[in-house]
């Protein structure tokens, strides 16, 4: 993993000489704003603007340095020169000066420029100020318009950087919160998972909910879904003052007790709180969200399981029937079932089977298989022999028989009077 720092505005942050840019190049955007902010990096993500001559600059720069560069956007001349610690977005400034390229960005605090060679910041729009009054602000409602995924960063950003959004810009995001359908859906999914993944990002989903915008996104979302998503960090907090530091690890698949909630398990139960608790309408929601097939396939089985597990009473068939369909997914399944606030003495039971290896119920090794009833047993291959399996795996979790030749026997049995049938 690479380590964080934390840059300052110079032109010892670029990996080149300096001598390559004009005179009017700047660095502008989200760079501007964390280093300004003071915030850690772990990779190197600059955007620089040029008056003219964008692909020139840029092969100059990856023939002198040995790297390469893809066009990202010919029409708009955007260039990404990739190091091997960071990339290095170049575009053509928008208007003939840097002051008009500024006003038709998003939010004030990315509206901040800062140029390499006179070491100067341009802020024409007061970005400085409400970076310090913590303030997301738009600078026109146009723009927001414009490219209408706008809208949901302006929450996102919120929740990463702890800040408010400004009154004024809210009431405008309210206002042309239907434009958010003119966005590809793949761009909204990428959105929906910084703030998924982000600590206070379940208050600023509620608060996307309020101003119209989830709406859009996901129809029939109700309060239930906004109170679940309210729940999972408390559950979190739970499992941390429950279990031990090497079961965290095991339970969230992570190292860093710091850094849970940002696991990816927390993100997927996130969504789940998120989705319709209808296994066939979940499905519809991931797919139109362009979810992976693997989500498609495994979000609904959860939640089909966590449907059926608040069903009493239940037994150790059916808590090893949800170990089997849930699988490695079964924290995902723990997690949102104690967010449902779901008999939570029962899920902590099933946490602690989880987390022991060597437990039969979550952890079962078959005593016997399927070569061993065709050699043991002269049973020829076909659907009998998963019939046989099940039911001695089924006696084996209830505690019925124990070793491999209560198992042979059983299996004999049960063979024989299946041939009856």
């Amino acid at each position: 993993m690479r380590s964080k720092t934390v840059l300052i505005l110079s032109s010892n942050i670029l990996p080149f000489e300096l001598t390559i840019l004009p005179s009017k190049a700047y660095l502008v955007g989200g760079a501007v704003r964390d280093i300004l902010l003071n915030s850690e990096q772990d990779y190197i993500d600059l955007d620089i603007i040029l008056p003219n001559f964008v692909t020139k600059i840029a092969k100059k720069i990856t023939l002198n340095y040995h790297v390469n560069f893809i066009v990202l956007d010919s029409k708009r001349s955007i260039v990404r020169i990739t190091f091997n610690k960071g990339t290095i977005d170049l575009a053509k400034q928008n208007g003939n000066n840097v002051h008009k390229d500024l006003k038709q960005r998003d939010f004030t605090i990315n509206a901040i420029a800062y140029s390499f060679h006179r070491q100067q910041l341009v802020d024409p729009l007061k970005g400085l100020r409400d970076l310090q009054i913590k303030n997301i602000r738009m600078i026109h409602i146009n723009n927001l318009q414009d490219d209408p995924l706008r809208l949901i960063r302006a929450y996102r950003q919120a929740s990463q950087l702890n800040f408010i959004i400004e009154t004024r810009t809210r009431h405008a995001i309210k206002e042309v919160s239907s434009c958010i359908s003119q966005v590809a859906v793949e761009r909204i999914q990428t959105e929906l998972g910084y703030l998924l993944q982000s600590f206070n990002g379940s208050d600023w989903l509620a608060e996307m909910g309020k101003d119209g915008l989830l709406k859009v996104i996901l129809p029939g979302l109700n309060q239930n879904n906004f109170y679940y998503l309210k729940q999972v960090n408390h559950k979190i907090l739970l499992l941390i003052n429950k279990l031990k530091r090497n079961e965290l690890d095991i339970f969230f698949d992570f190292n860093r007790i710091r850094d849970i909630y940002n696991n990816n398990l927390v993100k997927r139960v996130k969504l789940l709180c998120l989705l319709s608790q209808n296994p066939e309408v979940a499905v519809q929601q991931l797919t139109y969200l362009k979810y992976s097939k693997n989500d498609v396939k495994i979000l609904p089985i959860l939640l089909k399981q966590i449907s059926l597990i608040n069903k009493q009473p239940i037994s150790r068939k059916h808590i090893h029937s949800i170990f089997v369909e849930t699988g490695k997914n079964f924290p995902t399944f723990a997690l949102f079932s104690l967010v449902k606030n779901i008999n939570h003495k029962l899920i902590f039971e099933m946490i602690y089977r989880y987390l022991n290896p060597h437990d039969r119920l979550a952890h079962s090794q078959p005593l016997i298989t399927g070569r061993d009833l065709i050699i043991n047993l002269k049973i020829k291959q076909g659907q009998k022999i998963g019939q046989i399996l099940s039911y001695v795996q089924i006696a084996h979790i209830e505690e019925k028989i124990f070793t491999r030749k209560e198992a042979l026997d059983l299996a004999k049995e049960i063979y024989n009077k299946i041939s009856l049938i």
